[in-house]
C-alpha cells in the first residue's frame, strides 16, 4: 500500500495528495452572515455569505482530508470521490489514481448500450434489455460478456467512454480488469442523470430505474449512506485478482438523492484480505464522506 494520502511520482519517489473541493459555493443557512455582520467592528463589513459559505466548506474539507488519511493508514489502499450536483461542488481524495474496475465497468457497458441504441434511433431490444436487467441487478457477468462483444468490445466501450467525458479510463479485453479513476466514475455518474448530456430522457430513466433496484446481495457500499426518504442507486465490483495473491479488489459507485439531495459518490480500493472486510472498508469510507461534507 502505497503510504496515507500519497500517490507514487515519476521519479520513484512520493507526492501529497490532499483531497480536493470545488470552488463553488453553497447559501450558509438563514441569519449566519448577519450574526457576522453584526459583530463586525464599526465602520468594517463583516465577511459576506459567499465568503461564510467557503470557510465552512474549507473546514469539512480539512475535516474530511485528515479523517480519510488516519483511516488510510490502517486499511488497504482506496480512493474516493464525491459530487454534489445540487452544489456543483466536486471532492476527491487520491482521484487520479487508477484501479481495476471489476464489476463497476457494467455501469459503462450500460451507457454505450443505451448510447448505441439511441445512435440507431431505437429503443433497446428485448434481448438487450433482458441481458441489462441481469448485468446491472445481479450483476452477471455472462450477460455481461454478451453485451460488451455485440458492441464491439474494448474499442467500442472507450469510444463511448469518450462521448462520455472519461479521460483516465483504459478499457480492458478482458472487461473487468478495465482501469479507471473514482474521478472519473462520479463523472459517469453525473452523466447518466445530466439532461443537457448525450443520453436522453429514455435511457436517463433506464439507468436509474436498474441500478435503485439491485438485488438484495448486490445491496451494499454506497446505500449505506442513505437516510430515510432518500433513494440510493447503486453498482458494486469485486475481485480475489490472482495478481495480488488473491486479495480482493472491492469497489462501490452510485448516487443518493431525494428532494434536496443529489450526491454521486464512488469508493474504489484493492487489497483486501477477504471480501467482507473490503466492504467494511468502502463502506466506511463512504460514511466519512457525509459525515464531514455534511451533504
Amino acid at each position: 500500500m502505497i503510504g496515507l494520502g500519497m500517490r507514487e511520482g515519476g521519479g520513484g519517489g512520493v507526492l501529497p495528495v490532499a483531497g480536493t473541493f470545488g470552488d463553488r459555493t453553497v447559501s450558509p443557512s438563514a441569519g449566519t452572515g448577519a450574526s457576522a455582520n453584526a459583530n463586525a467592528e464599526p465602520g468594517q463589513a463583516g465577511p459576506t455569505a459567499q465568503e461564510l459559505a467557503r470557510q465552512e466548506h474549507t473546514r469539512r474539507v480539512k475535516a474530511l482530508d485528515t479523517a480519510l488519511k488516519k483511516y488510510a493508514a490502517s486499511v488497504p489502499e482506496f480512493s474516493v470521490a464525491v459530487l454534489d450536483r445540487r452544489t456543483g461542488q466536486r471532492y476527491s481524495f487520491r482521484g487520479d489514481e487508477r484501479y481495476e474496475t471489476a464489476s463497476v465497468v457494467k455501469v459503462q457497458v450500460l451507457a454505450c448500450l443505451l448510447l448505441t441504441a439511441q445512435d440507431g434511433g431505437r429503443k433497446l431490444t428485448a434481448s438487450e434489455l433482458a441481458l441489462a436487467k441481469r448485468m446491472i441487478r445481479a450483476s452477471d457477468n455472462d450477460a455481461t460478456t454478451a453485451l460488451f462483444s455485440r458492441l464491439g468490445r474494448a474499442s467500442a466501450i472507450g469510444a463511448c467512454n469518450k462521448r462520455l467525458g472519461l479521460t483516465s479510463t483504459k478499457v480492458s479485453g478482458s472487461w473487468g480488469l478495465t482501469r479507471t479513476t473514482v474521478d472519473d466514475q462520479v463523472k459517469l455518474l453525473g452523466r447518466l442523470v445530466d439532461k443537457n448530456g448525450p443520453l436522453n430522457a429514455a435511457s436517463r430513466k433506464l439507468a436509474f430505474d436498474l441500478m435503485s433496484t439491485v438485488q438484495a446481495d448486490q445491496d451494499w457500499g454506497v446505500p449505506v449512506v442513505a437516510r430515510a426518504g432518500e433513494t440510493p442507486t447503486v453498482k458494486n465490483g469485486w475481485l480475489p485478482r490472482s495478481t495480488e495473491g488473491n486479495r480482493w479488489i472491492i469497489n462501490t459507485v452510485g448516487r443518493v438523492t431525494d428532494a434536496d439531495t443529489d450526491v454521486s459518490i464512488a469508493v474504489l480500493s484493492h487489497g483486501h484480505g477477504s471480501m467482507p472486510g473490503g466492504i467494511t472498508v468502502v463502506e466506511k469510507v463512504a460514511k466519512l464522506t457525509r459525515q464531514h461534507l455534511k451533504y
